[in-house]
C-alpha cells in the first residue's frame, strides 16, 4: 500500500499527545520566534489543547500541522498549512527542521514535495505561498527548487528587536 504523505525518506503524520515535549521545545526556542511572529513562551497546557483539537478538519480550523518523521522514526520537524482559504483555494506553508544537524538531509525537500501534492491533489488548492525572510537563502533555495516563484518583497515587514527585516512572498500555482 502506498501512503500519500510518505516517501522513501520521511512521513508527514498527525500530531500525537506524545509530541508535546518536542513541540514545547520547538515553540519556545527563541531562535524561531522572528519567523513565527512569536513574542512570548507557550505553555504545555496550551499545546495540549492544540494537539487535542488538531483532529478537526482543516476546513474548520483553517490550519494544519504535521510532524516530519524519518523512516527511522525520528521526529525532525513540522510542516504547517496556515491561512487556509477554501474560497480562493490557497494556503500558506511553513517548514521547521529544528536541529541544525538534521538540516541539509533533504527532509524539508521531501516534506515540501509531499505537502504540495497533498494541497493540489487532495485539497484541490489553486496555489500555495510562503513568506521567507530575505536573508534566509536556504529557504529561498528550497522553495525555488520546488517551483515557487518570487512574487514580491514586503519592505521592513518583520521587526527583529530594534531592526526591521524584509520578507519575500513566494507562490506556487497549480498547473493543470
Amino acid at each position: 500500500m502506498k501512503l500519500f504523505l510518505k516517501d522513501d525518506l520521511i512521513t508527514l503524520r498527525a500530531l500525537e499527545p506524545e509530541d508535546i515535549d518536542l513541540l514545547y521545545e520547538w515553540e519556545n526556542c527563541e531562535d524561531n520566534w522572528t519567523v513565527s511572529q512569536t513574542i512570548a513562551p507557550i505553555s504545555k497546557h496550551t499545546l495540549a489543547i492544540y494537539i487535542r483539537e488538531s483532529d478537526k478538519d482543516i476546513f474548520e480550523t483553517k490550519q494544519l500541522r504535521m510532524m516530519i518523521t524519518t523512516c527511522a522514526g525520528k521526529n525532525v520537524g513540522a510542516i504547517d498549512l496556515f491561512d487556509f482559504d477554501p474560497l480562493n483555494m490557497r494556503a500558506g506553508v511553513g517548514i521547521l527542521v529544528h536541529d541544525p544537524a538534521d538540516r541539509s538531509k533533504s527532509y524539508a525537500t521531501s516534506a515540501l514535495n509531499l505537502i504540495i501534492r497533498y494541497c493540489f491533489e487532495k485539497l484541490g488548492l489553486h496555489q500555495i505561498y510562503a513568506n521567507i525572510l530575505t536573508d534566509n537563502d536556504k529557504s529561498m533555495k528550497l522553495f525555488s527548487k520546488a517551483g515557487f516563484v518570487l512574487s514580491g518583497t514586503k519592505k521592513e515587514w518583520i521587526r527583529d528587536g530594534e531592526k526591521w527585516k524584509d520578507e519575500h512572498l513566494v507562490q506556487l500555482l497549480r498547473r493543470n
